[in-house]
């Protein structure tokens, strides 16, 4: 528990070795997150992006930050809500594994992650919140090689919603 972390902010500010970016598929740019992390990267974000042929929902890839001051963003598109029983469950799961996966390969020892699907894609907040949660505790059990997750919560609500569900 001492590895995870709660703030509310922005994700672009965070002074982490990696930031989560919750995109699309297009890894193009979006609104929410996405969008907020390209502008503050810069152009070059865009364009190593555009190599990277797109990303499929639960699946992660790895770009450099450039003007972050996170040395790496972890693009990872999560699973639009369409009543819960599409497999959102899982695929958001496998965000948050594939995320961490990535992390373990580039010998990230701090991440920052925002609250994946929550936004645009209408995730239910406290559902995705658990999941968030559950893999994290699930990923930091059997490993070490992270030393500190942070979860950016852009709202009070987000904010509140993960307090109370990470004292369970």
């Amino acid at each position: 528990m001492e590895r995870i972390k709660i703030v509310k902010g922005d994700i672009t500010k965070q002074k982490v070795d990696a930031i989560v970016n919750a995109a699309n598929n297009s890894l193009l740019g979006g609104g929410g997150v996405d969008g907020a992390i390209h502008r503050a990267a810069g152009p070059e974000l865009l364009e190593e992006c555009k190599k990277l042929n797109g990303c499929a929902t639960g699946e992660a890839k790895i770009t450099r930050g450039y003007r972050l001051p996170a040395k790496y963003v972890i693009h990872t598109v999560g699973p639009i809500w369409r009543g819960g029983n599409n497999e959102e469950d899982e695929y958001l799961a496998m965000c948050y594994e594939n995320c961490f996966r990535l992390a373990e390969k580039y010998n990230i020892k701090t991440i920052a992650f925002p609250a994946i699907s929550t936004g645009a894609y209408g995730f239910p907040l406290e559902r995705a919140t658990k999941i968030a949660i559950t893999q994290t505790k699930k990923f930091l059990e059997n490993n070490t090689s992270i030393e500190k997750v942070i979860f950016v919560c852009f709202d009070e609500r987000t904010y509140e919603c993960y307090k109370k569900l990470l004292k369970m």
